[in-house]
C-alpha cells in the first residue's frame, strides 16, 4: 500500500516537475530574455548572461526534482570541469542527461534539434543561449570548434539521441571530427540512472518501482593528437578509430543499464 501511494506521489511530482520547466522556460522567453535583450548591448555579454540563466535553471530543475523525492544524484570528478573551453562528450540515457551537464557548466554550449526553435517553450532560451542548431549543414562542425576556441564548454552527445533501451549504441562521427579538426581532447562523462526511466520511447508518467539515483562521472580527458598520429594525419580515419574508442568507452556503461 505504502509503496503505490508513493510511486502515485512521484508520478504527479513529476507531472508538477515538468510542468515547471516547461512554464519556466516560457518565462524566461517572454519576460526575462527581452529584458535582456533590452538592457544589455554586448551581444557576447548577452550571450554569457543567459547561458548562466539557464545554468541556475537547471541547477534548481534538478534540486526540485530531488526535493520531490523523483530523483536523487551523485557527481564524481566535479573538479575536473573547473576550466573553459572543454569539449563535453557524455553517453545519453534519459531525457534530462543536457540538464544535468548544463547545471554543472556555467558558460555551456550545445548542439540542439533545429525543431525546438519552434516550440514555445524552448524557442526563447534557445534564442537567446545562441546554442548551435543542427540544421546548418557542412558549417556545424566549424560553428562548433569555434565555440569550443571561443572558451565555451561544448555539450554533445555522440549518439545525437537517447540510446536505445536494449544499450546497442550507433554513435556519429560529427564529435570525433570536430575533436579531431579543432585538435581539441574530449572530457568525457558517463551518466548512469538506475532504476532506468524517462528513456527514448517511454512516457514520462510510467515511473520506476523506485526513486530514479542518477550517477555522474567526469573522467580524466582524452587526448586526440595520438589517434591523428596513429592515422598517419588522415582526418577521416582518425575519427573512425576515435568513433570506435569512444563506442566502447560509453558501452559498459549502456549495458549496465540493461542488466540492472
Amino acid at each position: 500500500m505504502l509503496k503505490a501511494l508513493e510511486r502515485s506521489w512521484r508520478i504527479f511530482a513529476t507531472a508538477l516537475a515538468f510542468s515547471a520547466f516547461g512554464l519556466g522556460g516560457l518565462a524566461l522567453g517572454l519576460v526575462f530574455f527581452p529584458l535582456l535583450h533590452l538592457f544589455v548591448g554586448c551581444s557576447t555579454q548577452k550571450t554569457r548572461l543567459a547561458r548562466l540563466t539557464v545554468h541556475y535553471a537547471f541547477k534548481f530543475f534538478i534540486e526540485l526534482m530531488r526535493v520531490l523525492g523523483i530523483l536523487r544524484y551523485s557527481i564524481r570528478g566535479i573538479e575536473k570541469l573547473q576550466r573553459p573551453g572543454r569539449l563535453i562528450l557524455a553517453n545519453h540515457p534519459t531525457l534530462i542527461d543536457v540538464v544535468f551537464l548544463i547545471s554543472l557548466v556555467r558558460n555551456a554550449d550545445c548542439v540542439v534539434k533545429a525543431g525546438l526553435t519552434q516550440n514555445p517553450f524552448t524557442r526563447g532560451p534557445i534564442k537567446g543561449t545562441a546554442y548551435i542548431c543542427n540544421n546548418s549543414g557542412s558549417q556545424l562542425i566549424d560553428d562548433c570548434i569555434a565555440s569550443v576556441h571561443a572558451g565555451n564548454d561544448l555539450i554533445i552527445f555522440p549518439e545525437g539521441t537517447r540510446t536505445a533501451t536494449d544499450g546497442t549504441m550507433k554513435l556519429q562521427r560529427g564529435a570525433a571530427n570536430i575533436a579531431l579538426r579543432g585538435l581539441c581532447d574530449i572530457t568525457p562523462i558517463t551518466i548512469r540512472c538506475q532504476p532506468l526511466s524517462l528513456t527514448k520511447g517511454l512516457p514520462w508518467w510510467k515511473v520506476p518501482v523506485s526513486r530514479m539515483i542518477f550517477t555522474l562521472e567526469i573522467g580524466d580527458d582524452i587526448a586526440v593528437a595520438p589517434f591523428l598520429e596513429q592515422a598517419g594525419g588522415e582526418t577521416a580515419l582518425a575519427a573512425r578509430q576515435l568513433t570506435q574508442y569512444l563506442h566502447d568507452y560509453f558501452l559498459p556503461e549502456n549495458t549496465a543499464h540493461v542488466g540492472a
